[in-house]
């Protein structure tokens, strides 16, 4: 981008240098802690969906305690990719585009294809690796977990070292940055956790203790100890959503990470003109993974989200 860092320094500036009317839906800030020794050059990510706000958190903090003459390495921090997003509290950009499906961009396409295109090649190819935070969407909140493609292991690697133990195995969808990241070469993981448009102190502080984790093994910072309890992998996931004709005032009954079997009954739903009650049972046996908060719901709504095929030990996965 035509800045330099010296060695030993950090530095805060805007990613995209333009004064024109479009730039201020385009821009997003970027920080560079350039350390005194060589290393890895790590990304750090946020705010992809703008109201996901406790991955910025996250990300102030590993800048802010990361000292570059002491770091070996780079430590590259996009806090609010979706900076617009971010400022007005939506999840898609001004175009009202889900920016995490437009990986890995282009030049002359939307507002986020543009956007996506600028982050990826600008700075996501010239990374070893990255961590892209995340929180749960539209009124749901999710168990702090790790996302990552299991078969790639330079990316499983960073998942298990990252620490969070609860690991969900797939590639992610067409266009999401960290599938796109990890098809190119870039050792990738998402970490989720909470709810939208929140600050959850437990959520950000093990968000951050993770990335100092991965900082870690990857030889960046010296002298810290890293946690790396046995992974739980999920192999396979589903939805238990509102049946059919129950709609109504939603009450959960069950806690993220409560494990539940066949017939656990989970919450229920009131419809608020008859007075009709409705049982939500669980239809599988797994671990709740994410689910809805308290909310009016209609008809097939996601209220559940159980993690099945959980792998105790990673160095068993290959057995299931």
């Amino acid at each position: 981008l035509g800045r330099a860092v010296e060695a030993g320094e950090s530095s805060k500036f805007s990613f995209i240098q333009d004064d024109g009317f479009e730039a201020s839906y385009l821009d997003a800030p970027l920080w560079v802690a350039h350390g005194n020794q060589p290393g890895p050059k790590l990304c750090i990510t946020a705010a992809i969906h703008g109201d996901e706000i406790n991955g910025v958190e996250i990300a102030r903090r590993v800048f802010a305690a990361t000292d570059p003459s002491r770091l070996s390495g780079t430590l590259i921090v996009l806090p609010a990719i979706n900076a617009d997003g971010f400022r007005t509290g939506r999840r898609y950009l001004s175009d009202r585009r889900d920016l995490n499906r437009a990986f890995p961009g282009k030049s002359d396409g939307s507002v986020a294809a543009i956007i996506a295109g600028e982050v990826f090649n600008n700075v996501i190819i010239n990374c070893d690796a990255l961590v892209d935070l995340h929180t749960a969407s539209f009124h749901r909140s999710n168990l702090p977990q790790i996302r990552v493609d299991a078969a790639h292991q330079p990316s499983f690697e960073l998942a298990r070292h990252f620490g969070v133990g609860i690991v969900i195995d797939g590639r992610g969808p067409a266009g999401s940055l960290r599938r796109e990241a990890v098809d190119a070469g870039v050792p990738a993981i998402i970490y989720e956790a909470g709810e939208p448009l929140r600050f959850q102190e437990q959520d950000i502080a093990r968000g951050e203790r993770g990335v100092a984790n991965i900082m870690a093994f990857l030889g960046m910072l010296p002298g810290v100890q890293e946690e790396i309890p046995l992974s739980q992998v999920v192999k396979r996931s589903s939805w238990v959503r509102v049946p059919p004709g129950q709609a109504g005032f939603f009450f959960p009954e069950a806690e993220l990470g409560k494990e539940v079997g066949l017939g656990t009954r989970l919450g229920h739903v009131v419809d608020p003109l008859t007075d009709a009650r409705y049982e939500i049972v669980a239809p599988l046996s797994g671990q709740i993974i994410g689910m809805a908060v308290p909310q009016a719901v209609l008809s097939g709504y996601a209220l559940f989200h159980i993690g099945q095929s959980m792998v105790k030990d990673d160095r068993d996965r290959g057995n299931n």
